[in-house]
């Protein structure tokens, strides 16, 4: 036991000699790739392999013209590769913050970098084939991959309810503002789990219009109607935000803890407000932006 303690030690001496525990300025992206590479290796890879597909989606982009619901068929897995590589890099880095030994940091690193390599590769799959990937019941097997994608999901979304039960439990290697966003964030993101939730039960993300409308440039918002991936979209983004707004807020200002900690619960209460708003925005038929 001593021995391994002595390992997490020497870890966490490693990531903060690379990152700085209420540096800023050490948060830089080099630097924080190298801690994931280093302390969470499958996730780092996987996040590797998807960036390399979404690169594979861009050059899609330019010589396939196939559409899909108004848009090219490559743009919704380069959306998801992103989206999906960001989150790996996250949890990659967070994990090494937590107290755990290190069997669990690594079964905790490959359930969410082996589920989250298969949901993505479905959609590339569909994608690539110029049919949808999510509420795609058209034949036995489309419907299959989708189940598949929902139970994926599902793994993840308990990793999170772990990730929230922990960071209130135990005492996380980041000062303690900065443990109360992490906790404030994996909340939101619950929030926009229950939000994909809701689109799953209507087999559809927008409310008065069909999918498929004319939507905002990218992200394919629509402007017609409503559209529930905008508040599932800011939910999901919450445990890079609030995190990085406390990281940011205590390098920057001297405050106390408690002041910190009360600024960071303000800061993601308004989030969750306008999270919340845009949720009901759109569940009235109302776009995020209209054209």
């Amino acid at each position: 036991m001593e021995q391994l303690i002595s390992i997490v030690d020497k870890n966490d001496q490693s990531s903060n000699e690379y990152l700085g525990t209420n540096s800023w300025t050490g948060i830089k992206l080099k630097r924080l790739f190298l801690i994931v590479k280093d302390q969470s290796p499958i996730v780092y890879w996987v996040a590797i392999i998807i960036s390399l597909l979404g690169l594979g989606c861009v050059f899609g982009l330019f010589i396939d013209d196939r559409t899909l619901l108004g848009v090219n068929v490559w743009l919704k897995p380069l959306k998801f590769s992103i989206s999906i590589a960001i989150y790996l890099i996250t949890v990659g880095y967070l994990i090494t913050k937590y107290p755990y030994s290190n069997k669990k940091k690594a079964i905790i690193n490959h359930i969410t970098a082996w589920t989250l390599l298969l949901e993505f590769l479905i959609i590339f799959y569909q994608g690539s084939k110029g049919v949808q990937s999510h509420y795609n019941m058209a034949t036995p097997f489309d419907g299959i991959l989708f189940m598949f994608m929902g139970v994926f999901v599902g793994i993840n979304v308990l990793t999170m309810v772990l990730f929230v039960a922990d960071t209130l439990r135990l005492k996380l290697k980041v000062t303690r503002p900065v443990q109360w966003a992490i906790f404030l964030g994996w909340l939101i993101v619950l929030l926009g789990s229950w939000i994909g939730g809701q689109m799953i039960s209507q087999l559809g993300h927008s409310v008065g219009v069909v999918d498929g409308e004319k939507g905002l440039p990218f992200v394919n918002w629509s402007v017609k109607g409503g559209d529930l991936r905008v508040a599932h979209f800011f939910a999901l983004h919450s445990i890079q935000i609030i995190p990085l707004f406390a990281m940011w807020m205590g390098h920057k200002r001297k405050l106390r803890h408690r002041t910190q900690i009360l600024i960071v619960t303000v800061f993601a209460f308004m989030l969750a407000l306008m999270i919340g708003y845009v949720f009901y925005q759109a569940k009235q038929g109302i776009p995020f932006v209209a054209s």
